[in-house]
């Protein structure tokens, strides 16, 4: 047993450093004592499992791994597609992390090893200790559920609750510390430990500008991408992180803290009667209730508990039979395109003092991009692609937070406050030969504009092919000298085009991909990665219900052996998603 060394370049004065010398000489004799007059067992493992789809759950797996190290755990950290239900079975240890996608799914990462978990035929855990922090978003109705279908089933499979599971809002930083302060511990009681001194070598040092501390990057671009007589407004934004120390691969996405549109301040504030200079505690601080709406608070989306306060507060059948009914599509239909503002000037007998009104709004959350270039071209700017949200309802004009944020707000004299969270998950294959299709419709074109960028720099020779469409050629076709350009080098490969309302019949896609369907079966059997990205709720489904055919179709396969097939795909890594 070797004795621990204090590293040369550790910031120690000469003082710290004699004392810890002789600090860590005791203790290495003691150990050394202990581990010839018995013979204990070697540090107990701990598995760490993250259910993940934007990077917030693998990113406090980490952070669980660094605290396991320094209690003498052993940890193991693995997606969950990682592992399958066998290995789950194995574990005596286990922290679950996992996010809640979309309407209560599981994330992508999750599914497989969920299937095989809710399976009749799943093994017992009796031997399983685990404990469970899900993270989650408190404006849907399934708040935090695919976290609290873990606990349900690990426990109903007789796995032993070491530590009751925690539920997170989007702000999950404090009770996810909480979490990882007391559970850790208790993973670690009774456990034969070994000193850890934590170097550079074993502990990822964070960046400085994170989620809590964004950096305020300068906007250099702002370009229109689609033609002035487009039904939509897409546009490209580049921003500088010259000089932030920041980095980020081609697949991550940056995060923009948007502050909200003046104007809706101001109409919300005559709305409530207010003068919008009262000051207002936030946060442990006073401000007026005009820049508290401004910088802190969502106003365009209204809360479940606003709206609950409406419907009581005014009384109105419609409104309450829908909530007391608990009709999740009739409150949807009811919600569409209303934001915060309608529902006061809706209701202008129902009155609020600003206390109680920002007592019921949610913080002001950031917005993920998908990043749409690569840090190998453009190390010192981030491009975005952005599609700016404007539409007209109920008597007003409405507009996105943060994509007009950046079209209206920011200028010469403003910063972005920004910051990256990494896809792991989301990569161009490391083997440059093997064949990339991608399926991104719209704004869903970004992260792939970063891929043939990356393929660009790096010379590969994988072939390329990209799936890409919107509503019409003439207005929507984004990108289009530089796609044509990749073409005419040979960078793309195959290029299919499905603008949809370019025809009587609209064609999408999935449409285009079952139309090359052999083709596709081909290049997946040549080892292919296939990527999607875009809208979750429609094409993201019919995208995999195609992908699901053309396997079956072309691979001459049941629908048993298809299933079989794509999820083998998505346990290589091969089949992923960026979706919203």
């Amino acid at each position: 047993m070797k004795s621990p060394f204090i590293p040369e370049n550790a910031p120690y004065s000469d003082i710290q450093r004699a004392w810890l010398s002789g600090f860590f000489a005791g203790m290495h004799s003691h150990m050394v004592q202990s581990s010839n007059s018995s013979n204990q067992s070697a540090s107990r493992t701990l598995h760490i499992l993250f259910g993940s789809q934007t990077g917030n759950s693998e990113s406090v797996a980490h952070d669980a791994a660094n605290r396991a190290k320094s209690h003498g755990l052993v940890p193991v950290v693995k997606g969950m597609d990682e592992i399958d239900i066998g290995q789950l079975a194995k574990m005596e240890y286990l922290l679950i992390i996992t996010s809640t996608y979309g309407e209560g799914a599981m994330p992508d990462n999750a599914e497989m090893l969920w299937e095989a978990a809710k399976a009749d035929s799943a093994p017992r855990l009796e031997n399983v200790k685990y404990s469970i922090l899900a993270l989650g978003d408190t404006s849907y109705d399934l708040f935090c559920q695919a976290g609290k279908d873990w606990d349900e089933r690990l426990a109903a499979l007789g796995a032993q609750r070491l530590f009751d599971r925690i539920d997170c809002d989007v702000d999950f930083e404090a009770p996810a510390e909480q979490w990882l302060s007391e559970v850790i511990p208790l993973m670690a009681e009774g456990a034969a430990t070994v000193a850890v001194l934590d170097t550079e070598q074993n502990v990822a040092a964070k960046p400085a500008y994170n989620r809590k501390n964004p950096f305020p990057a300068k906007l250099l671009v702002n370009r229109l991408l689609t033609s002035e007589n487009s039904s939509k407004e897409t546009r490209h934004y580049e921003i500088s992180i010259a000089g932030s120390g920041l980095s980020y691969e081609a697949g991550d996405a940056m995060c923009v803290v948007p502050t909200n549109c003046p104007q809706l301040v101001a109409d919300i504030v005559k709305a409530l009667g207010c003068t919008g200079t009262e000051d207002e505690p936030v946060n442990g601080e006073l401000m007026t209730l005009s820049e508290a709406l401004r910088t802190h608070f969502e106003i365009k989306t209204p809360s479940k508990e606003f709206v609950e306060e409406i419907a009581k507060r005014s009384g109105d059948q419609e409104l309450n039979g829908i909530l007391q009914a608990g009709d999740k599509e009739k409150l949807s239909d009811y919600l569409w395109g209303r934001d915060t503002l309608d529902l006061l000037l809706q209701f202008p007998a129902v009155e609020f003092s600003a206390a109680e009104f920002l007592s019921l709004l949610k913080p002001l959350q950031h917005r993920a991009y998908s990043i749409s270039s690569s840090s190998k071209l453009t190390p010192e700017t981030v491009h975005l692609t952005v599609a700016s949200v404007r539409y007209d309802a109920h008597g007003r004009h409405h507009k996105g937070v943060c994509s007009t944020f950046l079209a209206d707000l920011v200028d010469d004299s403003s910063n972005v406050k920004i910051f990256f969270t990494p896809n792991n998950n989301f990569r161009v294959p490391s083997d440059d030969s093997l064949p990339m299709i991608m399926v991104g419709p719209g704004t869903g074109i970004a992260p792939f504009r970063a891929f043939l960028q990356e393929r660009q720099a790096r010379n590969a020779n994988g072939k390329n092919w990209l799936f890409f469409g919107d509503r019409n050629a003439s207005t929507d076709f984004i990108y289009r000298e530089e796609i044509e350009a990749m073409q005419t080098s040979g960078l793309l490969t195959k290029l299919d085009l499905a603008f949809s309302r370019d025809q009587a019949e609209k064609i999408y896609v999935q449409d285009r991909m079952k139309e090359h369907g052999a083709e596709l079966f081909a290049w997946l059997e040549q080892g292919g990665y296939f990527f999607v990205c875009g809208d979750a709720y429609r094409m993201a489904k019919d995208v995999d219900q195609a992908l699901h055919d053309v396997v079956r179709e072309h691979g001459k396969m049941s629908l048993v052996q298809a299933v079989e097939y794509v999820n083998s795909l998505k346990k290589d890594k091969r089949y992923v998603r960026d979706v919203y």
